[in-house]
């Protein structure tokens, strides 16, 4: 390719590296979370900067943003070191979107959406219904990154069950074209998973 490089410089502007970050990796998958406060509110909201950490045991990880006073969902995954990751199905994508909103402390997402908050089994944080795949996670460590303008916590949990719509999975094999999953692209983005290609690995 004969095209000019642009080259920048990260530590000249967060909002930049931020708009960056957010086009380069994608798509991205999308950690639709359920807490539930000391108080017992219920609290649902969507993060992009999601994924798989390993599967003995089977962590995985989200990110949330700094903010002060801290978001709901930070501040009830430290209070109560539970939470449930909830997967995003095209079904369910426009009532996820409004979850996204900065509403004030307090607020039921869950109530704005419409969605369905019922109990899980190892975890006080419900699962949402409409979710095709639930799982309930014990926090295992929070890593507070960043406390500068748009820096964040990344929290780590185990699974400690999972919930799967069985319509969908074949031999414990999730058929993605069921599921429908979601994924997040740049600016206001969404991606559909239906046009998929295989690759097979080499044999080494």
């Amino acid at each position: 390719m004969n095209s000019e490089t642009l080259v920048v410089d990260p530590s000249t502007s967060a909002t930049h590296n931020y708009r960056l970050l957010i086009g380069c990796i994608v798509p991205r998958p999308i950690a639709f979370v359920s807490t539930i406060s000391s108080n017992g509110a219920y609290n649902l909201a969507p993060f992009s900067f999601f994924n798989a950490v390993c599967s003995e045991p089977p962590l995985i990880t989200f990110a949330t943003g700094h903010r002060v006073p801290p978001k709901d969902t930070l501040a009830n995954v430290r209070a109560t070191g539970e939470f449930v990751v909830n997967i995003v199905s095209e079904e369910i994508a426009e009532k996820m979107n409004l979850c996204s909103g900065e509403y004030p402390g307090g607020v039921s997402e869950f109530e704005i959406s419409g969605l369905t908050p019922v109990a899980s089994d190892l975890v006080r944080a419900p699962r949402v219904l409409e979710s095709r795949i639930n799982m309930e996670c014990r926090v295992l460590q929070i890593l507070d990154l960043s406390t500068r303008p748009m820096g964040g916590s990344l929290v780590i949990g185990e699974v400690l069950r999972f919930h799967l719509d069985a319509a969908i999975v074949t031999n414990l094999r999730i058929d993605p074209e069921k599921l429908r999953a979601v994924g997040r692209m740049g600016a206001n983005e969404y991606t559909r998973t239906r046009d998929r290609f295989q690759m097979i690995r080499p044999q080494v």
